[in-house]
């Protein structure tokens, strides 16, 4: 468990880190305060710390190693399990689900990061918990216990979520100028790309933070019931993800008339192409029925009847023209 860090965050607000050796004797020290075990790649002996040394349910210990696609709570006891996700956009339009687990209690919390994928670096992967353990050295983060540490953590992911929210929203915007300019009239399987590409992303993030929503409701209602003094935490970081998925969505809202008018110009353009296309096709009709009758039928003689080919040429080209005009009277052209 390289790179495990453990801090003790007494009564009067002094933060110590100590080595994961000491956390039997930290736990059994009243005195020593509330601890925070923060794990940056957890292996199987981390899932043997929690449940022997921590108590935490097999279960919730099992969930927190494991790949979790959705957002996740349990509660064990007085243990809460919490499975958040933040987004982190890749190449070629991919978003990477970054994972943070969280084992609350009443003398701990325990934060494990990942399963990370390879092409994602370990610093992404801890921004948030990297942010939160510098300011609580430095004293400018003193939470009163292990759940007020929690919120400035998924605080932190919001935050990070309202602003890539925000980073797409300017693209939006940038992809609607050029829509109104008619910019990407020439490419529009590469624009379709480009917004398609956008709107996956926040389709993401609405659905972390729907899913945040939910579980954090459910975990405010288990506070409450349960008489907890921290339920006011748990509330506001309720409100906070579902203002994030109203948000989202409604950048989603725009972001779809957008593409709707990009698309429906672009269908019509082809519609009118293909009623051109047709008036084409009826126009020069008459001249392949003729011509093909009169070359079947016609041309079978020792020497050209000029009156006759005039006369067929001529009844071409006056049905093609008489045809033409029909057209334009019905607005085809």
């Amino acid at each position: 468990m390289a790179d495990t860090s453990v801090r003790t965050v007494a009564a009067d607000g002094t933060v110590a880190r100590h080595a994961v050796d000491d956390l039997a004797a930290l736990l059994a020290d009243p005195g020593a305060g509330w601890l925070w075990l923060d794990v940056p790649e957890p292996d199987a002996s981390t899932a043997t710390l929690l449940v022997d040394v921590l108590g935490v349910h097999p279960a919730a210990a099992a969930d927190g190693l494991a790949r979790n696609h959705v957002a996740r709570l349990h509660h064990y006891a007085d243990v809460l399990y919490l499975a958040l996700h933040r987004p982190c956009p890749g190449e070629r339009g991919h978003v990477h689900y970054l994972e943070l687990d969280l084992y609350v209690a009443p003398r701990f919390l325990v934060t494990l990061h990942g399963p990370r994928n390879p092409s994602v670096s370990l610093d992404e992967l801890l921004r948030e918990t990297v942010d939160v353990a510098a300011r609580l050295d430095a004293g400018r983060l003193r939470p009163a216990g292990p759940t007020a540490l929690a919120y400035s953590l998924v605080s932190a992911l919001t935050n990070a979520q309202e602003r890539i929210v925000n980073e797409f929203a300017q693209q939006v915007g940038l992809l609607e100028q050029r829509v109104m300019a008619q910019a990407d009239d020439d490419r529009p399987q590469d624009f379709l790309d480009e917004l398609f590409t956008v709107r996956h992303t926040l389709l993401t993030v609405r659905t972390m933070a729907s899913q945040g929503s939910e579980v954090l409701g459910r975990a405010a209602a288990l506070s409450t019931r349960a008489g907890g003094a921290d339920a006011a935490l748990l509330e506001d970081l309720h409100d906070q993800y579902h203002r994030l998925a109203r948000i989202t969505h409604s950048q989603l809202e725009f972001l779809g008339g957008v593409t709707d008018f990009y698309r429906a110009r672009t269908d019509t353009r082809m519609l009118i192409a293909a009623e051109r296309l047709a008036v084409i096709a009826a126009v020069t009709l008459p001249v392949a029925a003729v011509s093909g009758i009169f070359g079947m039928n016609l041309i079978v003689n020792d020497a050209t009847r000029w009156w006759e080919l005039a006369i067929v040429v001529a009844a071409m080209l006056g049905t093609s023209l008489w045809l033409l005009r029909w057209a334009r009277r019905q607005g085809w052209w």
